[in-house]
């Protein structure tokens, strides 16, 4: 820097005109204004630099305030400007105004176009580097307007302990539209609120700093200058604004912030008080250097011009009066070369030479004065001589001369460890400072950690709501579902009636089928072997589903095991420990990070073993998805059995209908044989009458006889061929109902296909998770190793820079007594231990650099930990509400199956009862055939040895084909003929298969309802009817016989 001069604070007033409400109000006018720097207020003269009226445009006021700082910046000054007064008085106005009106804008932008139009006007060799920082002061706390996420930043003091803002936010403009992006973006983020006295009033100071460095190419001259560019918030008071609640809170705020302002300006003001306040507030602290420092400063005072605002224009009118007393020292911010520096080094070494033959001189004369002799005027040193001495004006003279002796030491040495001491207390204050930044800004992040706690709280209530809401929703359609299964056992009780009229009615009609006793009888034989046999396959069936409901269980206790095994615990934050006192901070702190790294090596401890569960749990998976493989094997199995099934029912379909044909063309030949027997009567009739007239009433027998037994004929085959033409429909309806049946499989088919992906896709995301676990451990280790390293480098640092601090405290110890002991004589032996002292001071400032940094770094890594700890214990907690989802589901899936099953095996126990009960005494149909009527194919032939259970592919047994039954003749009843040559049954059929028929009909219609109703899966257990041909049975000879399958 060169020289310092010394510069007053420039005070410029400005009035604004009155505002509707005043006007309204009829307020009186009160300010009077003489010429261009006075104005009276209630005749009492009030003189600043500049006293600007309310008709004073936007543009004058700039010419009149800032124009001239402008120039000064760029000339390597340091500037200010800031406006003072109550609030709604027009400060953001003439600071701000309205940015992008080029008649209304203020101060800043107006500013930010000249600075670039001196710039563009100046020499092509400057070089400018220009930053921009824009932060406001809300609630005694800096606030940066260009990053909001820094709400709490701390004021530091550079080399030349001239205060900064560490922390804040820079930009690089390269253009006013960039600087008045940077001012658009910050006012977004400004605290303006509504008034009774200002609809928007500004809440805050804010600062806009513009920084300018710039440097000559050629010769290397560097220049920087800073411009604080301040809008206060108005004084307020809450009688006129009506603040309450958080509106108070911040007029307490700016009340005692400008308060501290007025008492920094008063105590310069006086120039008798060794101290200034700067430090009572942050406001006052960072405008240190505008106000009694290195800076040219202007106030800009605001005040209103109605009588209603009388006291505070005032009070305004005499801070400004105070302001303008204040003397600032102002030099050029100059940064010089090395030859300027070796220039000035010469001049400074001449100027101590010729000062230090002075002060020998003055000791000299001084001596003998105190051994009483009497020096002459020509040989004392003069004032003149002093003055010619001294190569520049500041040299000391005897009148400024501190006097010599044992207590000028004794004052030096207590005014050194004084301003020592207030040092290190500024210096720990400044720590303290940055203490509660940290413990500010974790403030901050544990309330957003709390905020989304409640967050995931009220989404956990909603969803408990939802459940409740879809377990009302279940319960009543399981009312729902109760009533209609009341409603099918009704309407099945009904249909058991119906039946069993029916089976009355089939009984009577079996009185006319006596004449089949014994075939019926060797029939019946038959049917107790087959039902000996059948009752062998229902055993195997019970066994088989006795072991189908152990491995359930045991899948039910391995589910059950897994889902104990598979738990998880929350990963608890460590609460951290707040530090206390002021030498023992640093250790408490490190004490605090080693606690962090062991709670860090139980948590990655717990995720290890987590990642060992989820392991196991997806191997659980991979077992469930082969389960599910093998079911959906079992089902196309099935599938397969259907179609096989449906295949044999179509070739019997087209053996009924070749059946049908033939009968057919017997029909035919029957009625051809007819018509030749009635034309050989006729020509018997015609031959006899001449020879036989005995006989005509013989052969009238003959004739009426043959006519009622062709009569007899006609009628049984025209029921043999609706009994036929029935069988036909019904084979049909069973087709039908077969094919439903395969649809109904393809569809479970899909379905467990459906889910078998589903579960595929489970079982992918769990291995996603498991690797996203993986790398977290991983990063926890890595972190945690960092840490070590960090803490062992800290220890050392801290172990070098204790015994630094000892070392130099002996070592200063030491020099300082033998510098008290010393004479006079020793003067050049002094500059080399100041030397040495600046030295270790040089080294200890180095080291508490690194000692802070150190620290710094240890925050950040405090910083980092709790996000860590929120990510992994959010991941726990989702991959815990997985698992229990999972298991939730599992368990309602088990009892819908159970509930299913009981169901079902009730309704199929009733029907089963009440089939056994019906059987004894179900009726069977024959009917005797014509001799007449004749077969020639051997397929009709009867098979009456019955077959074993034959096992099918799939592994299951398939019951015996069931044998015609046959029932012993009776008296006086014929059994059916047989051909002579083929040995073929003429005729008759079994009576039972119509009883099985209605009621593999009426059992069927059950079954489809007791499906829609309690809305069963297609693998669920179903009635099935399976019906069996005998391979060589007659064309009437079938029998049916249903049972229950699971």
């Amino acid at each position: 820097m060169v020289d310092a001069s010394e510069c007053g604070v420039r005070v410029m007033c400005r009035f604004r005109p009155l505002n509707q409400a005043e006007v309204q109000r009829g307020d009186q006018y009160i300010p009077k204004f003489k010429g261009d720097d006075t104005v009276l207020i209630t005749a009492k003269p009030y003189v600043f630099d500049r006293v600007l009226p309310p008709n004073t445009t936007q543009g004058q006021v700039y010419d009149q305030c800032a124009k001239q700082i402008v120039k000064d910046v760029l000339g390597g000054y340091n500037g200010t400007i800031f406006a003072y007064g109550q609030t709604s008085s027009g400060k953001t106005h003439t600071m701000e105004g309205k940015l992008h009106d080029p008649q209304l804008m203020g101060i800043i932008p107006r500013i930010a176009h000249d600075i670039f139009d001196h710039i563009y006007s100046m020499d092509e060799n400057l070089e400018f580097h220009i930053k921009v920082s824009y932060f406001e002061i809300y609630l005694d706390k800096i606030r940066d307007l260009l990053d909001v996420s820094k709400t709490n930043l701390a004021v530091h003091e550079d080399k030349n302990r001239v205060p900064y803002v560490k922390g804040c936010t820079e930009r690089f403009v390269s253009s006013p539209e960039e600087v008045m992006d940077v001012i658009d973006e910050g006012k977004a983020n400004r605290h303006v609120a509504v008034t009774n006295m200002n609809e928007h009033s500004s809440r805050s100071h804010s600062i806009f700093l513009i920084n300018i460095k710039q440097e000559n190419i050629e010769t290397e001259k560097k220049l920087s200058g800073k411009l604080y560019l301040v809008d206060l918030a108005g004084s307020e008071k809450v009688s006129k604004t009506g603040a309450e609640g958080a509106v108070l809170d911040e007029a307490k705020n700016i009340n005692k912030s400008l308060s501290a302002l007025g008492n920094v300006i008063s105590a310069l003001a006086e120039g008798t008080k060794t101290h200034v306040p700067y430090r009572d507030s942050k406001m006052t602290r960072i405008l240190q250097d505008s106000l009694g420092g290195n800076c040219r400063t202007t106030i800009i005072i605001c005040c209103s011009p109605s009588v209603y605002n009388e006291a505070e224009t005032k009070s305004t009118l005499m801070f400004g009066q105070r302001a303008k007393t204040i003397k600032n020292t102002v030099c050029v911010n100059l940064e010089l070369t090395a030859e300027e520096w070796k220039k000035k080094y010469e001049k400074e070494k001449e100027k101590s030479k010729s000062l230090k033959s002075v002060i020998q001189r003055l000791e000299a004369e001084l001596e003998r004065w105190r051994r009483g002799e009497d020096v002459p005027e020509d040989e004392q040193l003069s004032a003149k001589d002093q003055k010619s001495a001294e190569p520049y004006d500041n040299t000391p003279t005897i009148d400024n001369l501190p006097p010599a002796g044992g207590g000028v030491s004794v004052c030096g040495e207590e005014r050194r460890k004084y301003e020592e001491d207030i040092g290190d207390l500024y210096k720990q204050l400044d720590d303290k400072d940055d203490e509660i930044n940290h413990h500010s800004q974790l403030a901050e992040k544990l309330k957003e950690q709390m905020i989304d706690q409640e967050e995931l709280l009220a989404s956990t209530r909603r969803d408990y709501e939802k459940i409740q809401e879809e377990l009302c929703r279940l319960q009543m359609e399981n009312e729902l579902a109760k009533e209609e299964v009341k409603e099918v056992l009704q309407a099945l009780e009904e249909l058991a009636v119906n039946y069993d009229q029916k089976s009355q009615k089939v009984e009577e009609e079996e009185q006319a089928n006596l004449q089949l006793s014994e075939e019926l009888q060797h029939k019946t034989a038959l049917l107790l072997a087959a039902q000996r046999e059948l009752s062998q396959m229902q055993e195997i069936n019970g066994l088989q589903r006795k072991r189908a409901v152990e491995v359930l269980n045991l899948l039910l206790r391995d589910l059950s095991d897994i889902g104990a095994i598979i738990y998880t615990s929350d990963v608890k934050a460590a609460a951290s420990s707040e530090t206390n006192g002021n030498g023992s901070s640093m250790e408490e702190e490190f004490t605090v990070a080693r606690l962090y790294i062991s709670k860090m090596k139980s948590e990655v401890k717990s995720l290890v073993n987590r990642c060992k569960q989820l392991e196991s749990a997806q191997a659980d998976a991979h077992r469930k998805i082969q389960a599910n493989e093998k079911e959906l094997a079992s089902c196309q199995l099935l599938v397969s059995q259907h179609q096989a099934k449906i295949r044999s029912l179509t070739d019997y379909m087209q053996n009924l209908e070749q059946r049908k044909r033939q009968l057919e063309e017997s029909q035919d030949a029957l009625s051809e044989e007819l018509a030749e027997l009635q034309a050989q009567g006729k020509r018997h009739e015609l031959s006899g009458e001449a020879t036989v007239d005995l006989s005509k009433d013989r052969g009238d027998d003959i004739k009426k006889s043959l006519d009622e037994q062709l009569e007899s004929h006609r009628e049984a085959h025209q029921k043999q061929l609706s009994r036929l033409r029935d069988e036909v429909k019904e084979k049909q309806r069973m087709l039908d109902e077969l094919t439903d049946l395969n649809q109904g499989l393809l569809l479970e088919q899909e379905r467990l296909m459906a889910d078998f992906s589903k579960l595929k896709e489970k079982e992918q995301e769990k291995d996603t998770k498991l690797q996203k676990l993986t790398q977290l451990n991983e990063e926890q280790e890595t972190a945690r190793e960092e840490l070590k390293g960090l803490e062992e480098t800290v220890a050392k640092e801290l172990q070098t820079l204790h015994n630094l601090r000892k070392l130099f405290v002996q070592d200063l110890t030491a020099r300082v007594k033998k510098s008290a002991e010393l004479d006079c004589e020793e003067g050049l032996s002094n500059v080399a231990q100041k030397q040495k002292i600046s030295f270790l001071e040089n080294n200890l400032e180095q080291l508490t650099k690194v000692h802070k940094q150190l620290v710094r770094d240890n925050a950040d890594l405090r910083c980092e930990l709790p996000k860590l700890e929120k990510r992994l214990r959010v991941t726990a907690e989702r991959v815990k509400a997985l698992e229990n989802a999972l298991k939730e589901a599992k368990e309602n899936a088990m009892r819908d199956r159970k509930r299913y099953q009981q169901e079902v095996d009730r309704i199929k126990e009733a029907v089963r009862a009440k089939n056994m009960a019906r059987r004894g005494f179900s009726a069977q149909i024959g009917e005797l055939l014509p001799a007449f009527w004749e077969f020639g194919s051997k397929e009709v032939a009867p098979n009456l040895t019955g077959s074993a259970p034959q096992p099918n592919p799939s592994g299951r047994v398939t019951p015996p084909r069931r044998p015609r039954s046959v029932v012993p003749s009776e008296p006086g009843r014929s059994a059916p003929k047989l051909n002579s040559h083929t040995g073929e049954v003429l005729g008759g059929f079994d009576g039972f298969s119509f009883s099985k028929t209605v009621a593999s009909s009426f059992f069927k219609i059950l079954f489809c309802r007791l499906k829609t109703t309690l809305r069963m899966p297609t693998t669920s257990p179903a009635l099935l009817l399976l019906w069996h041909q005998q391979e060589a049975s007659s064309l009437f000879s079938g029998s049916f016989f249903f049972f229950f399958l699971l």
